[in-house]
């Protein structure tokens, strides 16, 4: 008998739906900066369900030696620590399997970017994370705006630094609640002036670097429009009627230009982030580019790319073409894309008035079928 397709996905729809029920409910703090008092909220948390009776566990908090937040470990239950050797030093890692053992209501997991010492199970302490979810317990943590990946271009022109330990923006997009930890550029440095953030040593280095007022309030604004935008979407999913919910498509079209391309990939997956839809990479491969002929660098590239894309929720789209904008229009067209987006062309002016043309008709054909074009800078 021929296989049925639709029975496949409705048994596979409703496996699905049975999974998630089974999952842990999953709570983010998110903060602009070090020393605004995420790990400290999340012990306030832990102290206020324990009184409720609820079965709360420290799994690993990062306390950085403040005298206030290490205060509040006090009464607290603690689930013991992994101990591995690394490079002839012991060091200390979250215990995902005693966790899952002991089977708590809640566990509070912290530094959610933080990255596993070499020879743990998972590499990112967020695959951890997720590993509890899936065995149905119930996990608080925190991360700092500049470690969501779809952000680090815009990270590293406010504070001029790329920061290496990332998450991908699907962690976020998981997590049942997403509270924001708020200060003012102020408030955070009197704290550290305090001596509340880091040691006397280490003060006056930060207030030259890191801790500077405009970098705070930039980084701000990055935590409150992130927050806010994952809000936004969960009443968009969850209250709003069907029939009022956007059916936005994104198409995200790169080169084998490494930095143009993270750029576009980024940017592209804010948008999808933003209107919680489905998005894809294009990647047209033209016969100067061909397997034979593409430099080795830009092969590494593409490679790199296409593991962030899909890192952060794409669906890669790789064709060969001897015209570009035709392989954008049909691939558009096919896949129901509601706007394309591509990077800011790098062209002097007489090769913009020899593509002019082509850029024409990518124009015309993508206004016929309603589809919007987004040049990203």
């Amino acid at each position: 008998m021929p296989k049925d397709d639709s029975k496949d996905k409705q048994v596979q729809h409703f496996l699905d739906l049975i999974k998630k029920s089974r999952r842990g409910k999953f709570k983010i703090y998110i903060g602009m900066s070090a020393g605004v008092g995420k790990s400290y909220r999340m012990l306030q948390e832990a102290h206020s369900l324990l009184k409720n009776g609820i079965d709360v566990k420290i799994g690993f908090i990062e306390t950085h030696n403040r005298k206030e937040t290490h205060e509040l470990l006090n009464g607290l239950p603690l689930i013991p620590r992994r101990k591995l050797f690394y490079k002839g030093k012991e060091l200390e890692e979250l215990d995902v399997q005693a966790v899952i053992n002991l089977r708590p209501e809640v566990v509070i997991v912290d530094e959610l970017a933080h990255t596993n010492i070499e020879g743990s199970k998972n590499e990112k302490r967020w695959q951890d994370v997720i590993e509890i979810l899936e065995a149905g317990i119930n996990v608080i943590s925190a991360v700092n705006i500049q470690h969501i990946e779809s952000l680090n271009n815009e990270v590293k022109q406010i504070t001029g630094i790329e920061v290496k330990e990332r998450i991908p923006d699907s962690v976020l997009a998981q997590a049942d609640e997403v509270v924001n930890i708020d200060l003012t550029a102020d408030e955070l440095i009197f704290r550290l002036k305090e001596g509340k953030i880091y040691q006397s040593d280490k003060i006056e280095t930060a207030l030259q670097n890191f801790f500077k007022s405009d970098q705070i309030l930039q980084l701000r604004e990055l935590a409150l429009k992130e927050v806010a935008s994952q809000v936004e979407r969960k009443v968009e999913t969850e209250v709003t009627k069907p029939n009022a919910l956007r059916h936005e498509r994104f198409l995200a079209c790169i080169s084998s230009n490494e930095k143009t391309a993270k750029s576009v990939i980024r940017k592209t997956a804010r948008l999808a982030n933003y209107y919680h839809s489905k998005w894809y990479v294009l990647y047209v491969q033209t016969p100067k580019e061909s397997t034979e002929k593409i430099a080795l660098d830009k092969q590494r590239y593409l490679i790199n790319n296409f593991k962030l894309a899909t890192e952060l929720g794409a669906e890669i789209i790789k064709v060969e073409s001897t015209s570009i904008s035709k392989a954008i229009i049909e691939q558009a067209s096919e896949r129901k894309i509601s706007t394309v987006c591509v990077g800011k062309p790098h062209l002097n002016l007489l090769k913009i008035i020899l593509a002019t043309n082509v850029f024409n008709e990518l124009l015309k054909n993508l206004s016929s079928n309603n589809i919007d074009l987004i040049i990203l800078s």
